[in-house]
């Protein structure tokens, strides 16, 4: 089951991770929230030393935990 958050609007956001790689070839991990679930790229829980935060515009982002 995907990781999803509700945002204060009432609208759903699944959590989704795509490997890219960079133009100096080196590969790292993008997080990224959608309105729909796309079973290939989605995480079911929210990384280690992350937590997601809700910006004024109602878009869920994922932080670092400090």
């Amino acid at each position: 089951m995907a990781y999803s958050f509700t945002n204060s609007k009432g609208k759903t956001y699944f959590l989704h991770k795509k490997e890219v790689t960079s133009k100096g070839g080196s590969k790292r991990d993008l997080f990224f929230f959608a309105g729909d679930l796309r079973p290939d790229f989605a995480v079911d829980e929210v990384p280690a030393g992350k937590k997601v935060v809700e910006m004024k515009s109602g878009l869920p982002v994922l932080k670092k935990v400090e």
